[in-house]
């Protein structure tokens, strides 16, 4: 598992993830002009990296299952 680039692949996608949630949740506890102006666009962003890791490791664990 750990000499497959696309396992990293799925971990880097994850991270970010979790970075821009954490994002988020910073400029939302913080709030003012900052929350006003880009909580909408850092949560379509996580959405959008989640949707992507979600896909990242359903093709890993697809591929992975056959043998591949």
């Amino acid at each position: 598992m750990l000499d497959d680039p696309l396992f990293y692949v799925v971990v880097a996608a994850v991270l970010l993830v979790l970075f821009v949630l954490l994002l988020g949740l910073a400029g939302f506890t913080k709030g003012g002009d900052f929350n006003r102006k880009y909580a909408n666009k850092i949560m379509r962003a996580r959405i959008a990296a989640q949707a992507v890791a979600v896909l990242l490791i359903v093709v890993y664990v697809f591929l992975r299952g056959r043998g591949g």
